[in-house]
């Protein structure tokens, strides 16, 4: 079996699982994946399911293992890991309600755990997924030469992947040749909306779909009307990571994968009704009125993070310019949401997301 040159963690997640799929369609394969024993099953099929597609057996080698602890819990990692050159760390905690210990240990700790087996094999590259969302609530333009800028934060998981950043941030500037990714909210493919992952916006459309196509009731609160909502396509971020990922001056280099032009919180919404043919009435509210009604709505089954709601006045803005030159050369850029607006409705509506 031929020695991997590139290994990732994240696998078998919603973004973990495409990027692989980039490389090996590239010819990077094989690629060695760290995957926790509980989904080992789920990222052996997912797996099988990668090869018959783009290649034959072997492409895609599983290592159990669990980045919060020493080594990755790997027994001699570092010879196991010898001929890996590329490290894509994308395994985390993406939730918004995750609590402040979990947060800590699998975001924070398991991101130093990552560097340490980076630096300990020598990797010719670190690529980081972190997100747009470092920002906390800065009251501004986000751009990506800012990152400690004394913010506060909605949630613990926005916090643990700051302070994630923080730390690769200082390995690299020590010399540790890594690139950064910061995705601003993902959603499904933008051909076909397909996604594993209804978060985000999903609560939104999943209060929507629960309700009357002649008169559905969504929030609004007070800052919404001048706050945006920065999604991207699942494929938009893979590609953009894959190509951004071959370029030698990206060392070094953070890139937000954000919408330079996104739709305000209204504007979203109604480019999401009208996809859905529901029409909308708004209900003005405070935060707190919205996450009591939120946690009642989830005793009828219908899925609204009440910490979601903190996005509908999020006062941050984001830039891309460094995205936006390293992807000047390509075909590759952000779909405006409107265009795949029906995909991403159709495929939660015929998925069972509401």
């Amino acid at each position: 079996m031929t020695d991997p040159r590139v290994l990732l963690t994240g696998f078998p997640g919603f973004l973990g699982s495409g990027l692989v799929e980039r490389l090996l369609e590239r010819g990077d394969g094989p690629v060695a994946c760290l995957v926790e024993p509980k989904y080992y099953d789920q990222a052996t099929r997912r797996a099988c399911e990668l090869t018959d597609a783009v290649g034959p057996d072997g492409q895609i080698q599983l290592y159990e293992g669990d980045i919060t602890m020493t080594g990755l819990d790997i027994e001699n990692s570092t010879e196991i890991f010898a001929s890996i050159e590329e490290l894509y760390h994308l395994a985390a905690v993406y939730d918004l309600a995750v609590d402040a210990e979990l947060a800590d240990r699998v975001n924070v700790r398991g991101t130093r755990n990552v560097l340490d087996v980076a630096e300990d094999i020598d990797v010719e590259r670190f690529h980081y997924v972190s997100t747009c969302y470092v920002s906390g609530r800065y009251d501004g333009v986000f751009t990506e030469d800012h990152l400690q800028e004394g913010q506060k934060f909605n949630n613990h998981y926005e916090e643990s992947k700051y302070r994630a950043e923080v730390a690769v941030q200082e390995r690299m500037a020590a010399g540790l040749p890594a690139t950064i990714y910061r995705p601003a909210i993902v959603v499904g493919d933008s051909e076909t909306g397909e996604t594993d992952k209804y978060d985000g916006p999903y609560y939104l459309l999943s209060l929507l779909l629960a309700q009357p196509t002649w008169g559905s009731l969504l929030f609004t609160v007070p800052g919404s009307a001048n706050a945006e909502l920065n999604v991207v396509p699942r494929d938009f971020v893979i590609d953009a990571i894959a190509a951004i990922g071959t370029q030698d001056d990206s060392v070094g280099q953070v890139y937000q994968l954000c919408d330079p032009a996104p739709l305000s919180v209204p504007a979203f919404i109604d480019a999401m009704a009208a996809a859905a043919g529901h029409r909308t009435v708004r209900l003005p509210t405070t935060k707190s009125v919205a996450r009591r009604v939120s946690r009642w709505l989830g005793t009828y089954e219908i899925n609204v993070e009440p910490a979601a709601l903190d996005y509908l006045d999020h006062p941050t803005r984001y830039a891309c310019p460094n995205t936006r030159q390293a992807l000047s050369g390509t075909e590759i850029e952000v779909p405006p949401f409107e265009s795949y607006v029906d995909s991403f409705v159709e495929f939660a509506k015929a998925d069972g997301a509401h």
